[in-house]
C-alpha cells in the first residue's frame, strides 16, 4: 500500500527541495503505532532541518514533519493503552508530512473533543515549549521579563501564560505594524525598537522595577539590547537566531550586572523534565485550550504537492497564524 509523503533528497532552501512523492505506508514496530495525519504544522525549526543548519541532520531522503494531530490507525506490539481510531496530538516525531507516519505510543496526548483541530496539530509544540521556557525561568509574580520578536508564535503565548502566573512582560517588535498587532492580541507592554526613545519607554512601563530575565530570539545586535535592559543577576537566554548572526554583547554589562547568559533547546528540555512533568505541562495546555484561553488559530492550509508554496508562505512577515499542511486536501 502506498501513500503520498514530502520528501527531501537534499539540504536546501525549502521552496527548492521540498518534494513530493509517493512511499510505501510504513508498518509500526513494538511499542508503536501508526497515525493517519488530518494537519500538520510548519514550524521554523521544521525548515532549519530542511535546510541543514539545525541541532541535528536526518539521514537523507527523509520526510520532514515534527507535529501532528491524527487519527490512530494501526498499533504495533505491546501497545494496549491506545485505540484505533483515537485523535492524538504528538511532537517531536519525524515524517509528520505525510498520510501517514509513525510515533511512539508513550509520546501520544489525547485530544479531548472540546479541542479542535487547529488548536491540536500546534499545541505540544511552540506553546509546550513556551510553557516550559516560563517554568525553567522561575520568575515570581510581579517580576518583569522581556522578550523580542515578541509578535511571534512564542512571544505571544509567553503573554498569555505569563498573564496567568502574575508575571509582567515588556514585548519588543521592529515595526509600528506588529506592534499594533500585538496590543490588538491583548498584550499590555508593547515597544518598537524603531523609536529614538524606546529604551525611555521601557523603563517608564516597568516603573523602574529591574527586569529579570529577557528572551533572545533574534540574536545579533538585539541580543545586546536585551541584555541593556536586564537588572543585577538577569538571565539573558537564546531561544532563536531569526537574525542569523552571531550575538553581540558588550561586556560591561555583562560584568558589572553579573549577568548570566544560557541556552534553552525545547526539544532536549522536554526530554529532561521525565513524562510526569510533560503529562502536567501538556495537561495545563490542553486545559487552557479547551477553556478558550488558548485560541491557536491556522491561515492557511496547504496540500502535501504544495509544501514548498507552504514553507515560502511560512516565512512571509506580517503573518498571524500557523501554515499548515494537509495530507486530505489534493
Amino acid at each position: 500500500m502506498g501513500m503520498r509523503a514530502v520528501v527531501v533528497e537534499s539540504f536546501g532552501e525549502p521552496k527548492d527541495v521540498l518534494g513530493v512523492a509517493e512511499r510505501a505506508v510504513p508498518e509500526p514496530g513494538p511499542g508503536q503505532v501508526r497515525i493517519a495525519t488530518v494537519l500538520s504544522p510548519i514550524h521554523n525549526h521544521d525548515l532549519a532541518i530542511v535546510r541543514g543548519v539545525y541541532g541535528y541532520r536526518p539521514e537523507l531522503p527523509y520526510v520532514p514533519g515534527t507535529e501532528a494531530v491524527g487519527v490512530v490507525d494501526a498499533l504495533g506490539a505491546g501497545v494496549s493503552d491506545v485505540e484505533v481510531g483515537q485523535r492524538v496530538s504528538v511532537a517531536g516525531v519525524q515524517g509528520a508530512w505525510a498520510q501517514y507516519f509513525l510515533a511512539s505510543a508513550a509520546a501520544l496526548v489525547p485530544v479531548p473533543d472540546s479541542v479542535g483541530d487547529e488548536t491540536a496539530a500546534q499545541l505540544l509544540s511552540m506553546p509546550f515549549s513556551a510553557l516550559l521556557l516560563l517554568e525553567d525561568m522561575a520568575v515570581e509574580r510581579g517580576q518583569w521579563i522581556v522578550v523580542n520578536a515578541a509578535n511571534g508564535a512564542v512571544g505571544r503565548l509567553l503573554n498569555v501564560l505569563a498573564e496567568r502566573r502574575g508575571v509582567r512582560v515588556v514585548n519588543l517588535v521592529r515595526s509600528a505594524e506588529s506592534a499594533r498587532a500585538l496590543r490588538d492580541s491583548g498584550a499590555a507592554v508593547v515597544v518598537d525598537t524603531g523609536s529614538a526613545d524606546w529604551r525611555a519607554r521601557v523603563a517608564a512601563a516597568t516603573g523602574g522595577e529591574p527586569i529579570v530575565r529577557a528572551v533572545d530570539q533574534v540574536g545579533g545586535a538585539a541580543a545586546g539590547e536585551l541584555l541593556g535592559l536586564l537588572g543585577e543577576r538577569g538571565e539573558l537566554i537564546s531561544f532563536g537566531a531569526l537574525s542569523g548572526e552571531p550575538m553581540v554583547l558588550n561586556p560591561g554589562p555583562m560584568i558589572f550586572k553579573q549577568a548570566v547568559v544560557k541556552g534553552f533547546w525545547a526539544s532536549r528540555r522536554g526530554e529532561e523534565i521525565g513524562p510526569e512533568a510533560r503529562g502536567r505541562l501538556y495537561g495545563e495546555l490542553f486545559n487552557l485550550a479547551a477553556g478558550g484561553v488558548l485560541r491557536l488559530e491556522v491561515e492557511a492550509r496547504y496540500p502535501l504537492a504544495r509544501a514548498g508554496a507552504a514553507a515560502v508562505a511560512t516565512e512571509q512577515s506580517g503573518r498571524n497564524a500557523k501554515v499548515v499542511l494537509d495530507p486530505r486536501a489534493e
